[in-house]
Formats: C-alpha cells, sequence, structure tokens
C-alpha cells in the first residue's frame, strides 16, 4: 500500500494563483487548507509569491511538508522544469524548479497547468477507468490535455488553435481558430459585438439562449459548430473515447452538451463518434494535480 503523502500544490493561474495543503496517495489526494492570492506577472514575482504561499501552509500542517508540486500555463518543460514561454504572465526560459527548490528547501514537483488537471481528472475525476481520452476545458481559452494508454502525454494539445474553416482572426495571429469562436471569452466578445449589449461572460449568453434570446442563439450555435469541428479532428486523430469538458463553459450542462453532441452526429463519418463527459473537479483540479505529479516524484525516488 502506498504511503499516504503530505505535499503543498500550487496552481498559477492567469489572474488568480491558488494553493493548497493535500494529504493523499497516487491514487488520490483530498485538500486540507487552502489559500489564493493574485498572480502577478514576471517569473521572480511568481516564485515569491509561491514561497510565501508554501510557507503558510507549512506553519499550518500538523504533518512535516514531503515536497510541492507547482503547474504554470503556457509552454512548459517539465523535464527541466522550466516555463519556456507564458505570453500573459511574462516569462521565457524561466528555471522555476531549481529556484523554488532554493526558496523553499523543498522538492518540487512542476508541470503545466492543463496536464495537470487532467491528471487529477484521470485519477480521481470524470476521466476514470478512460484510457484514451481528451481532457479539454474551456474558459478564456481552450487547451487539451491528452490521455494516450492512460497516460497524460506531454504533447502540447494546442485545440484552441487549429483552423476549422470560419475566417475569424485570432488573438494567436491566424484566423479560423477554434478558440476565436468558442471560448468563453469569444462567446461574450461576439454577444456583444452583434448587439451592441455588453456582457459579462458566457455564462450571461447561456441564460440568454435559455429565455430564447435568437443573438444568443445564433452565437452559441456557432461557438458549438467550432467546437463540434475541433473535436472532430481530434477523433480523426485520435480516436478517443471520451472528452471529458471543463472549464466555465461546461458549467452550462445540457445547453452545451446536447447541441454539440448533436453536431458531432451530424459531422461523424468514419470517426469514432467520442462520448461527452463532464469534468468532476471544478477549478481544484490543477492544485489536486500538482499534488499529484509531487507524489509521483517522491514515489519515484
Amino acid at each position: 500500500m502506498a504511503r499516504t503523502r503530505h505535499v503543498i500544490a500550487v496552481d498559477v493561474g492567469g489572474t488568480e494563483t491558488k494553493a493548497a495543503l493535500v494529504t493523499g496517495t497516487p491514487t488520490g489526494v483530498r485538500p486540507v487548507k487552502q489559500q489564493r492570492r493574485p498572480t502577478r506577472h514576471g517569473g521572480d514575482a511568481v516564485v515569491e509569491d509561491v514561497t510565501a504561499l508554501v510557507d503558510e501552509l507549512r506553519s499550518a500542517s500538523e504533518h512535516p511538508v514531503d515536497a510541492i508540486g507547482v503547474v504554470v500555463p503556457g509552454i512548459v518543460d517539465d523535464a527541466t522544469g522550466t516555463g519556456v514561454y507564458s505570453a500573459n504572465l511574462g516569462w521565457r526560459n524561466y528555471p522555476f524548479r531549481s529556484r523554488l527548490e532554493a526558496s523553499t528547501n523543498l522538492p518540487t514537483a512542476f508541470g503545466h497547468d492543463v496536464r495537470a488537471a487532467a491528471l487529477a481528472e484521470l485519477r480521481q475525476g470524470g476521466a476514470q477507468g478512460l484510457l484514451n481520452a481528451v481532457i479539454m476545458p474551456i474558459g478564456t481559452g481552450i487547451a487539451a490535455a491528452l490521455v494516450l494508454d492512460g497516460r497524460v502525454s506531454t504533447a502540447p494539445g494546442e485545440i484552441g488553435h487549429v483552423d476549422v474553416g470560419h475566417g475569424d482572426p485570432c488573438g494567436c495571429g491566424q484566423t479560423g481558430c477554434v478558440e476565436a469562436r468558442a471560448s468563453s471569452a469569444a462567446i461574450a466578445r461576439r454577444y456583444t459585438q452583434r448587439t451592441g449589449r455588453p456582457v459579462k461572460g458566457a455564462a450571461d449568453v447561456a441564460r440568454l439562449l435559455d429565455s430564447g434570446d435568437t443573438d444568443a442563439a445564433a452565437v452559441w450555435g456557432e461557438a458549438v459548430d467550432a467546437l463540434a469541428k475541433g473535436i472532430l479532428l481530434l477523433a480523426a486523430l485520435l480516436g478517443p473515447e471520451a472528452v471529458v469538458l471543463g472549464g466555465g463553459l461546461a458549467l452550462a450542462g445540457p445547453l452545451l452538451t446536447d447541441p454539440l453532441g448533436g453536431r458531432l452526429d451530424e459531422l461523424t463519418t468514419f470517426q469514432r463518434r467520442p462520448e461527452l463527459r463532464p469534468a468532476a473537479l471544478g477549478d481544484e483540479a490543477g492544485c489536486l494535480g500538482a499534488a499529484l505529479l509531487a507524489i509521483d516524484m517522491l514515489e519515484d525516488r
């Protein structure tokens, strides 16, 4: 039986950093105490803030802390513990793992936020029991983590930036990207552009859709079409058993999954049509995944 570990997990987000004192084994973890603070830009600032969070949670722990796990967005080199690039948070080739180990004096596991969330969903969430799957959080952007033969792949999974043919410009510099129509931010932006009526987010558009707003229906339908075409590409290339939908947009539930499933049925020809599943862990997935990375690291030593 695996030994119970006590670790501190940190999920560095675009606007907020979440940290948790976590206990568990490689098969499952649970948070004991949690902290949050705004994310500052730059690698040095992130290391300072993570170190402060680790100190706070370490002092609150009834057990010695065995390690920390830290996950960040952007392009990540897991093997070297490097944040290769983040346009939004302002680092390039930043040595996070070595800096964090020096500042906390604790072994540090370092990884990508979406892949870590996928690990948590695979071990104890909506992807349990799947050998080949895609975990797709849909929020301000759209990313994907690939589960291949029961393991989370280190492949980038940038499904948000594949061209599905609609021709709209994307912030990445390309046109036709899934993200330019189907992300939560894009849905809110496109509804506001179409109607001149500002909305705060995709949840507002979902409520308008539910009340019969025809403009909301048009924007939502175009988002569903882009998302279905992106999933169809994944189905053609990887043949996943399921796509596990997370992030803010997935909270729309059947308002999203019913038309998305219908559009997939219309588009699918030779591909295996993947099951659509909801993610189960919400915004805790990144922290839980970071904790699992730390525990896996300890088990491998």
